[in-house]
């Protein structure tokens, strides 16, 4: 029976052992906190458990005027002899919440997800090992290899293996000046401890991360500084997209600071002190640094090992998650490639199926989607807007703006569109962007037209309901059919 050891229990090792123990091998999966890993204990899911909150928060307090919910303060007490209370109007804050109840739920459910994914990965099979794996030397003359296992009690093991997958993820990255110290500067993986919502919060980091939790905690309610060292948030990502988040963000109140790049952080007290490349120092009471994370490769025995990584740690892999070490698999934020769950979700599955001969193809990173868990969210799929100007591919797209669509309007959405690209001539859809509440459901059939390389005619010709905002897809790519069927392309 053949071997497979993984080393990492993140998306990219547990599916990578579901599958391997579906197709018959003897797999053993080696895991230091519990499997989900990152992704499930202190990354994705807490993140977006949190921000679920907060998403209540921030459509109540957008649209109950304009929906007509009126919203009271308490009525006097019994005897109190007083009349009832006008109802309050404007934008104040009439609900707030309690961060130790809703950490205290983060928590559980990222437990009870771990627990979930442990027992789906026993009961296929699979050997789970508490402790933290390595390499040890090349591969032997029979092709195995071997893997080190160091575990809690201080015991070691030895595993003798076909062939290793490497999924050991990453952690928050750490500047020299700000080292987070749990209580007052923190990392993204100790916001959960917090009892009592963050007055003042200073978010170092405009990317992703900075971005979902700046907009999470501004909701609940804190008074959020964004420090941005970019010229918009979210620099990655598309730019009418970003603009549209930016915009949002400054509307509700929060401070967004371009081009201003944090130096130091420091605790003074009960406050922090964020200095700035420039000099300037920005005080809060909490600061929540964002500013991106290292891979996990460090004491592995890679190089021993015959695995190459790159400057930054990384593991090098192809598109079927071989590393240069004949054996060795790697897959998830270790490898650098897209960090995302079901990106590396698809690695670790992709590798299990190469390795045990089973029909596979390559990863293609343009059939991915992404989704940005801010309010409004941001989903993404295939050949990006930077694709397009940077000569990448030539594509026509049109972009609409959600306030056109009804639905959009009888629920009091104001902010956000939907734009597709596609080819000229032939109308294959390459990609688009959803800027809207729920975008991460909206974005799907776009995947699914990029993922079979469908047409925008055939997008325009499947029926949504009306009204809703999956409305906006199809009228998009009605529009873009249009454009394409009058410029004499089909």
């Amino acid at each position: 029976m053949t071997r497979i050891v993984i080393i990492g229990g993140g998306p990219g090792g547990y599916e990578a052992a579901l599958v391997a123990a579906q197709l018959g091998a003897d797999v053993t999966v080696v895991d230091r906190d519990g499997l989900g890993g990152a992704s499930v204990l202190t990354d994705c899911v807490p993140s977006k458990t949190l921000i679920a909150t907060a998403e209540v928060m921030t459509t109540f307090d957008s649209s109950y005027e304009e929906l007509g919910v009126i919203v009271a303060d308490p009525p006097a007490a019994p005897g109190a002899g007083a009349e009832p209370r006008t109802p309050l109007g404007g934008p104040s804050r009439v609900v707030g919440v309690d961060l130790g109840k809703v950490n205290r739920r983060v928590k559980r459910l990222a437990l009870a997800q771990s627990h979930d994914i442990t027992a789906s990965v026993t009961r296929a099979g699979a050997r789970v090992v508490r402790g933290r794996g390595r390499l040890e030397g090349c591969q032997t003359a029979e092709g195995t290899r071997c893997v080190v296992v160091d575990h809690h009690d201080g015991t070691q093991e030895r595993l003798t293996a076909d062939a290793v997958l490497i999924a050991t993820g990453g952690r928050p990255r750490e500047l020299e000046d700000a080292r987070p110290d749990g209580e007052r500067i923190l990392n993204w993986t100790q916001v959960y401890d917090l009892d009592e919502l963050p007055e003042e919060l200073i978010v170092v980091g405009s990317g992703v991360t900075g971005a979902e939790f700046a907009g999470a905690y501004q909701a609940l309610g804190s008074h959020v500084t964004l420090v941005s060292s970019r010229d918009r948030v979210l620099p990655g990502e598309d730019p009418d997209a970003a603009a549209v988040l930016e915009d949002v963000f400054r509307r509700r109140g929060m401070n967004v600071m371009a081009r201003s790049r944090a130096a130091s952080a420091k605790r003074v007290g009960d406050r922090v002190e964020v200095t700035l490349a420039d000099g300037r120092v920005i005080t809060g009471s909490h600061c929540l640094m964002a500013v991106g994370a290292i891979p996990n490769t460090a004491g592995m025995g890679l190089e021993e090992a015959g695995v190459k990584v790159t400057e930054s740690g990384h593991i090098k892999t192809d598109r079927v998650s071989r590393t240069s070490a004949p054996g060795v698999y790697a897959a998830g934020d270790v490898t650098g490639v897209l960090a995302l769950a079901s990106v590396a979700a698809m690695q670790g599955r992709i590798a299990m199926y190469h390795f045990l001969g089973d029909t596979v193809g390559p990863l293609n990173l343009k059939t991915v989607s992404a989704n940005v868990f801010t309010d409004p969210e941001i989903a993404t799929v295939g050949y990006s807007q930077a694709d397009v100007d940077a000569g990448r591919i030539v594509a026509d797209s049109v972009k609409l703006p959600l306030l056109r669509n009804p639905r959009a309007k009888m629920q009091g959405i104001r902010d956000g569109f939907v734009k597709i690209f596609c080819r000229p001539g032939t109308g294959i859809v390459v990609g688009g962007v959803v800027v809207a509440p729920k975008a991460s459901e909206l974005i799907h059939p776009i995947a699914i037209a990029v993922d079979n390389s469908l047409t925008v005619e055939q997008i325009a010709n499947a029926f949504t309901v009306y009204p809703s905002l999956s409305g906006s897809v199809a009228e998009v790519a009605r529009q873009l059919h249009a454009r394409k069927s009058g410029d004499g392309g089909g």
